[in-house]
């Protein structure tokens, strides 16, 4: 794979493995929100937030537009939930794996 779009997978991986950025998608999951609709909901701090979109934003995961003083926000593509249920899948896999182990002991 060339060097260029394995650089350009890392960061998109990099940009969804931050617990409050998982937390922000997760809650966009419903469709799109106001950012003083997800701050209390990730119960996080506007500025925080704030920065966890724009860094999104610049990794193409979600699109913003203002609605007089409010900034939505929204996923700009629905396949991100695609990839985080094939985390999930992944790892209830694992778990099963390691239960039966602990049951062998």
């Amino acid at each position: 794979m060339e060097e260029k779009a394995i650089r350009l997978k890392a960061e998109v991986l990099k940009a969804l493995a931050q617990p409050t950025r998982l937390k922000i998608i997760e809650c966009l999951r419903g469709g799109e929100k106001c950012i003083c609709e997800i701050v209390p909901e990730v119960n996080g701090e506007q500025s925080n937030i704030s920065r966890h979109i724009a860094l999104m934003q610049k990794n193409h995961l979600i699109t913003t537009r203002k609605d007089g003083v409010r900034v939505m926000v929204k996923i700009k593509d629905p396949e991100v939930f695609e990839i985080l249920d094939k985390v999930s899948i992944l790892l209830k896999k694992q778990l099963r794996e390691q239960r039966k182990l602990l049951a062998a002991i």
